[in-house]
């Protein structure tokens, strides 16, 4: 009888280990160089935000909600703010915050570039695309292991997971929002001379911003869920709370390490989703009036004069 058990087994997991043991003893220069400034904008929002007043971060957040979403944002993001503080909360919330703010900034600051050249360029989102498929259906817990061998542990390397878990969504977005501009405004733009830089900044990532920022309300969701899930490599903050409540059976403390993460996940939400949604409401005769003042100023010269004329 045919025994699966004789075949022959491909020592994969041995390949994996050996691999990630020789990038991390081979190439620990180049990743102390990248994990020091992600250490560096970590400490300097985890320190601003800590000593930083409540009623002033509680106002701050309160105006931005206000701005970006509604009053009713608004209301709900202070309730919130103040249940965090009122459950004894506040410092694990700040410093997940800070943790969730930095993954947002080298995102943005990797994802959007990246977005823009698979937008531009068939080849590179046809490279581009699997790896992010890999990223995104990986599960959670893998990231922990080779993070923790390449980065040592605690809450700068959760950072780094961070980051590699939540900036797929932004590379999608970005570049599914560029591709989506009509292509009559694109040919418009070069029909009258415009340069593919100027048709990038003035036509096509206006146009595409609402789907951005929709991509950015996603990576902010998925850097809140791994956020908790760092904890089990020293990360601190709300996912540490829920991890000591698990760790000693302590249904209180987790139960409030749990409320604060969906509190101030659902404020992130609201306040990004807001930004998403003031995209998506400008008008797009808006972007084609700026589009014409700031590609085509002669022909605007052009148009008043002979109106002018017209009058006169």
């Amino acid at each position: 009888m045919f025994n699966v058990d004789n075949l022959y087994v491909i020592p994969l997991d041995q390949w994996i280990q050996v691999a990630v043991r020789w990038l991390a003893i081979h190439f620990r220069p180049v990743f102390q160089t990248i994990k020091w400034p992600i250490e560096s904008l970590l400490t300097t929002i985890e320190s601003t935000l800590q000593t930083a007043p409540f009623p002033l971060i509680a106002i701050a957040f309160v105006l931005l909600a206000w701005w970006v979403a509604s009053h009713r944002v608004a209301i709900f993001t202070f309730v919130s703010l103040i249940a965090i503080a009122f459950i004894g909360l506040w410092s694990e919330a700040m410093t997940t915050l800070s943790l969730i703010a930095t993954a947002i900034v080298v995102c943005v600051i990797i994802g959007i570039p990246i977005g823009i050249l698979c937008a531009r360029s068939d080849r590179t989102w046809t490279v581009t695309r699997p790896v992010l498929d890999v990223m995104q259906t990986t599960p959670s817990f893998v990231y922990l292991v080779p993070v923790v061998m390449l980065f040592g542990v605690g809450t700068v390397a959760g950072g780094i997971a961070v980051i590699v878990a939540a900036v797929p969504p932004l590379i999608r977005f970005t570049n599914l929002g560029i591709r989506m501009v009509d292509t009559e405004m694109v040919e418009a733009g070069r029909a009258f001379g415009a340069t593919e830089r100027q048709l990038l900044w003035e036509v096509q990532l206006p146009l595409a911003l609402p789907t951005i920022l929709g991509g950015l309300n996603q990576t902010v969701l998925m850097a809140m869920v791994m956020s908790v899930i760092v904890a089990m490599i020293g990360a601190e903050g709300l996912g540490l709370v829920v991890l000591q409540g698990l760790g000693r059976l302590d249904v209180g403390m987790a139960a409030i390490g749990g409320i604060g993460i969906v509190l101030l996940a659902m404020i992130l939400d609201r306040i990004t989703q807001g930004l998403a949604d003031r995209g998506k409401r400008a008008p797009r005769r808006g972007f084609r009036m700026a589009l014409s003042q700031s590609l085509f100023p002669w022909r605007n010269a052009k148009e008043s004069l002979e109106a002018k004329h017209q009058q006169s």
